[in-house]
């Protein structure tokens, strides 16, 4: 076996190291730019490069579901409270608020690093359009379109 598939074999059974990360990573904002990958295999497999013009993120979404706001007034109160499932996923989330926050940027990618009980934080690989480096990248130029623009937020 590769390095990866040991890399990716040691994710599927998180343990102490992981439960100390998310220690320190609940006192971090919600987005925080990292220097490298946490989980290097996941990141390749979706296009990272260690190169310039290529960035990752740690984002944190809260769990569960959106609460319906409680009525006051004039109606029967049985369907106040109920939770509603959202129609984006977490992991979509976590993409969107990583653009707004690097506007200038595009995402590539995203993966789960992490879970406790109150909070999920996903990775989201970035790559700046305008960097020369990308431009002249034979796998990555293609997001230098005009076309790829908020990619994450369609």
């Amino acid at each position: 076996m590769g390095m990866y598939k040991y890399v990716k074999e040691n994710w599927k059974k998180p343990d102490a190291v992981v439960k100390k990360r998310l220690k320190r990573w609940r006192k971090e904002g919600a987005t925080k730019k990292i220097k490298r990958p946490t989980r290097i295999d996941r990141a390749r497999e979706l296009g990272y490069k260690s190169k310039q013009g290529v960035v990752v993120a740690r984002t944190r979404v809260k769990k569960g579901t959106r609460k319906k706001r409680k009525i006051s007034g004039g109606r029967r109160s049985a369907r106040s409270g109920k939770k509603y499932p959202r129609d984006k996923s977490k992991q979509r989330v976590a993409e969107e608020r990583t653009t707004k926050k690097f506007p200038n940027l595009r995402v590539l990618g995203s993966y789960w690093v992490g879970e406790d009980g109150k909070h999920k934080w996903f990775e989201v690989i970035l790559v700046d359009p305008e960097h020369e480096a990308i431009k002249n990248d034979k796998d990555l130029k293609w997001i230098c379109k005009d076309k790829e623009k908020d990619r994450a937020l369609r």
